[in-house]
């Protein structure tokens, strides 16, 4: 979970039993690293993200809106290292902790931009294949990052077939309204999937295609994929295929 605002608090760094942590609100987390194994995904929810996956198994274009400490960049660097990544971060204070966490420098096809997310959707830049969309504020989604305008700039920014991937706090007031917004901008086709540990709700949205899979096609991807990518997908395809899922409003927890 990253921080999106132009008066950032300082952030902090802890370090315990071989993992460092990035805080904004002490003591909620927005980053956690293994030391040991930097591009390990070690919260739930960034595995569950990685779920996109299973609906765009080969991007060849992803661009992240919000930083932390790189858990996603890393992962995507290490293990998709043929796909293009942007990652939009606002604090220059959280870009300028990337080597505290092991983000690896740019290169032609990785780059951390410090900027907007809502201007980058608006922006001429190449579309992409995955959008994932992991920005907060000490309030939680900034207006920003969570208007109808912003999801339908985010459709537009991405290629046929192309996936949005959205963190959003089920605690959130507004955690209703923005599934719902979602779901406009994307006609109908979004699943929502609640990471196991805290109240992390994970919204996929899907521009164009057969939406969402069904059980052949995600069981082939997930035989496919499971052994390279270590981030419980089999989890997070069992939760797209409930016929009981609730695609939109919730009232529970979060992290």
């Amino acid at each position: 979970m990253s921080q999106q605002t132009t008066n950032p608090e300082s952030p902090l760094i802890c370090e315990d039993n071989g993992e460092l942590s990035l805080h904004f609100n002490f003591p909620t987390i927005q980053s956690r690293m293994r030391k040991a194994a930097p591009e390990r995904l070690v919260l739930d929810y960034t595995r569950t993200m990685m779920g996109f996956l299973l609906l765009q198994p080969k991007p060849q274009r992803i661009a992240m809106i919000g930083l932390g400490g790189g858990s996603l960049a890393k992962y995507c660097r290490h293990k998709l290292p043929d796909a293009d990544f942007t990652a939009i971060e606002l604090a220059a204070e959280v870009i300028a902790l990337r080597d505290e966490f092991e983000i690896p420098p740019d290169g032609p096809n990785f780059r951390i931009l410090c900027g907007d997310g809502a201007e980058y959707v608006r922006s001429d830049a190449e579309p992409s294949d995955v959008l994932l969309v992991d920005g907060f504020d000490c309030g939680g989604q900034p207006e920003q990052l969570c208007s109808a305008a912003f999801y339908d700039y985010c459709y537009d920014k991405l290629n046929e077939g192309g996936v949005l991937v959205v963190n959003l706090c089920a605690d959130d007031t507004g955690y209703g309204a923005y599934v719902g917004r979602i779901r406009d901008s994307f006609s109908e086709k979004i699943i929502v999937v609640e990471a196991e540990e805290g109240e992390n709700k994970i919204v996929f949205a899907q521009k164009g295609g057969t939406f969402p899979p069904g059980f052949s096609e995600l069981a082939e991807r997930l035989r496919t994929l499971e052994t390279a990518h270590p981030v419980d997908l089999d989890r997070t395809a069992q939760k797209m295929l409930q016929p009981d899922r609730k695609r939109s409003a919730g009232n529970k927890r979060r992290r």
